[in-house]
């Protein structure tokens, strides 16, 4: 059985006004201190805990686990852990994928970021998202361009599955999710053409990293990439979720097109040759729409209702769920999404109910480590 993880990017807030705060390097710290108390492999500590390009936010990564109770055991445990850290940094944590409330995010140190600021200017300098990524195992590089190849029209639908980020600098946005707009930003992000070979992909990034617009490989932001790090196909469209239990849904999913798509490879069936074009307006639309509008249907792109959209993405994925052990938790968690509505849908209800955005961040940071 395929294994997944997640990766998770978090808001550094404070408890009472909702404000972002720039204290990742303290929550790090916190968590080195914590490590040090359980080392790892030869004594070193071990923690989950990465700084990201701002220090208003910090990620974290899962262990790759087969079940998906499992992968939300270790979301839960890692979320409270890194509300006990940023606690001790005098914030908490939320998992919104933009700020409501307005900031000016404080780039990183290093000399990385300090790069993509120099770089990218406003890009780099505006760029406080959070985001959810899926690692999902393949076997060898041709398997994951197989499926990188054959999932590129599903994505959009997780986007709008996930989206939690309506609110930017102050004001509604007018998106779901305006974290993938604001992400959309950087030169190589987005839906990307089909590759139709390991070799012809690795070629392809090779080529833009000679541009010298990209500093390195891991600077291809693709909607979906092979993982530079992992023997993983790398999924990367969602935002961060505030309710535990979506991530492992999103995961859950995300394997689910990553074994069809593997069976279909070595049945022989080609990729839909769906233009990148079309897979943008895609993209966009799921942005715009979250679950509470239209959506381009993945298969036909022609207007269609969320609910048959993420219906259609359950079906084409049904039978891999069913092998894999997953198909009731999937079920039931659409259905509970469809009833709650995703993090923006959230937020917008706090907020057109008379809460002010600072108690609706403080409200979401709540929310992230419980119900």
């Amino acid at each position: 059985m395929r294994s997944v993880g997640v990766e998770e990017e978090l808001l550094l807030v404070d408890a009472r006004t909702g404000a972002p705060l720039a204290v990742s390097g303290a929550v790090l710290a916190a968590a080195e201190r914590f490590a040090w108390r359980r080392p790892g492999i030869g004594g070193r500590p071990d923690h989950e805990f990465e700084k990201e390009l701002q220090r208003e936010q910090v990620e974290f990564a899962t262990k790759p686990v087969t079940e998906m109770g499992e992968l939300q055991e270790e979301i839960v445990r890692i979320r409270g852990q890194a509300a006990r850290h940023a606690a001790s940094a005098g914030a908490v944590v939320a998992a919104l994928a933009t700020s409501p409330l307005p900031v000016q995010p404080s780039l990183n140190a290093g000399p990385r970021y300090r790069w993509m600021g120099e770089q990218f200017g406003l890009t780099a300098q505006e760029q406080l998202t959070c985001g959810c990524h899926v690692h999902v195992s393949v076997a060898s590089d041709e398997e994951g361009v197989a499926i990188l190849d054959r999932i590129r029209p599903w994505l959009a639908v997780l986007t709008a599955m996930s989206a939690n980020s309506p609110f930017w600098q102050g004001e509604d946005s007018g998106y779901g999710s305006y974290r993938s707009r604001v992400w959309n930003r950087w030169p190589s992000a987005g839906p990307v053409d089909l590759f139709g070979s390991a070799d012809r992909y690795h070629e392809q990034v090779s080529a833009m990293i000679e541009t010298g617009v990209l500093r390195d490989e891991g600077m291809v932001y693709f909607d979906a990439r092979l993982s530079a790090t992992y023997p993983t196909v790398e999924v990367r469209v969602a935002d961060v979720c505030l309710d535990a239990s979506t991530p492992v849904l999103i995961a859950a999913l995300v394997r689910g097109l990553a074994e069809t798509a593997s069976r279909a490879w070595q049945d022989g069936q080609p990729p839909a040759r769906t233009g990148t074009s079309l897979l943008r307006l895609a993209s966009w639309r799921a942005g715009r729409s979250g679950l509470d509008g239209p959506l381009l249907h993945p298969v036909t792109m022609r207007p269609t209702s969320a609910e048959e959209a993420v219906e259609a993405l359950y079906q084409h994925v049904r039978e891999a769920l069913r092998d894999h052990g997953d198909d009731e938790r999937v079920r039931e968690a659409l259905a509970h999404l469809h009833e709650r509505g995703n993090g923006a849908r959230v937020q917008r209800r706090l907020h057109d109910g008379g809460q002010p955005l600072a108690s609706v961040v403080t409200r979401c940071a709540e929310l992230t480590i419980g119900p």
